[in-house]
């Protein structure tokens, strides 16, 4: 085989486990897209200036293939408030288009210890499972907008799909949490797109990028994710009503865990 057929292969297995891990938990897939795909890049001899660029770009930019494919799962189950995904929506978009383009102006020696730190705290509040007890309703219009807009940035600047800050969102707003996966998964849709564009525009052209690329966004591995995210992601999504959510999170926090400090110790 191949040194493409192998990375091809690799490729298609991290779509397995993100896909999965975006109809199951109602995020992504980036946390784990990201630094697998970090890790790849510089075993392909990638220049280390654009390793993060790339990872975080072609994250998000499966996200959109993924989340349609969860949403429609999760919309199946009737878990998507439709009304709040429109509330958020706007706001989402704006805050995705600008943080897509801040990351692209930062090096990847501020962006790798940005998306470890960040995901060595999502690690650490799962393990805590401290439950998010409903304070309030659903805030206005105008909150609406601000919150999505902190979500939607936030989010591309690590390439996520906001599950990780969505879904805990509306559980604090009295959406019950099956509703908050639902919907969250949703709202990764217009996360990916504006983010993933501002990644394109940004990278247009650069003169380190690999063979295969738009922007930032790295085709083959783009394509090798999509096509088993696609097919798993309904899965996970069927899963999250049929499994103890409580355990699984629990063993998916080690995982994020033990990636966080490998990304952070690992240099390039």
């Amino acid at each position: 085989m191949t040194e493409a057929g192998v990375y091809l292969g690799l490729y298609l297995i991290l779509g397995t486990f993100a896909g999965l891990t975006a109809g199951l938990l109602g995020v992504g897939g980036g946390l784990i897209i990201v630094p697998a795909l970090a890790s790849l890049y510089l075993l392909q001899g990638i220049s280390s200036d654009i390793i993060m660029h790339l990872a975080l770009a072609t994250s998000l930019a499966t996200i959109v293939v993924t989340s349609l494919s969860s949403v429609r799962a999760h919309h199946h189950h009737q878990a998507v408030l439709w009304p709040v995904f429109w509330q958020l929506t706007p706001g989402i978009l704006i805050g995705a288009w600008l943080g897509g383009w801040l990351a692209g102006q930062i090096s990847t020696q501020w962006l790798k210890p940005v998306f470890g730190c960040f995901e060595l705290s999502v690690a650490i509040y799962m393990l805590l499972d401290k439950p998010v007890s409903a304070h309030r309703n659903l805030p206005g219009k105008w909150v609406m907008g601000i919150a999505g807009s902190a979500i939607g940035s936030l989010s591309a600047i690590v390439g996520i799909g906001g599950g990780t800050l969505t879904v805990p969102f509306l559980n604090w707003n009295n959406i019950q949490l099956r509703q908050a996966i639902g919907t969250s998964a949703a709202c990764g849709l217009p996360i990916a797109m504006a983010g993933a564009l501002a990644y394109i525009m940004t990278g247009w052209q650069h003169a380190d990028l690999p063979a295969y690329t738009l922007g930032y966004v790295h085709l083959p591995a783009f394509l090798g994710i999509i096509i088993s995210s696609a097919l798993f992601a309904p899965l996970g999504a069927k899963l999250t009503h049929n499994l103890p959510i409580k355990i699984i999170k629990k063993i998916f926090a080690l995982f994020l865990l033990v990636v966080a400090i490998k990304l952070l110790l690992t240099e390039f």
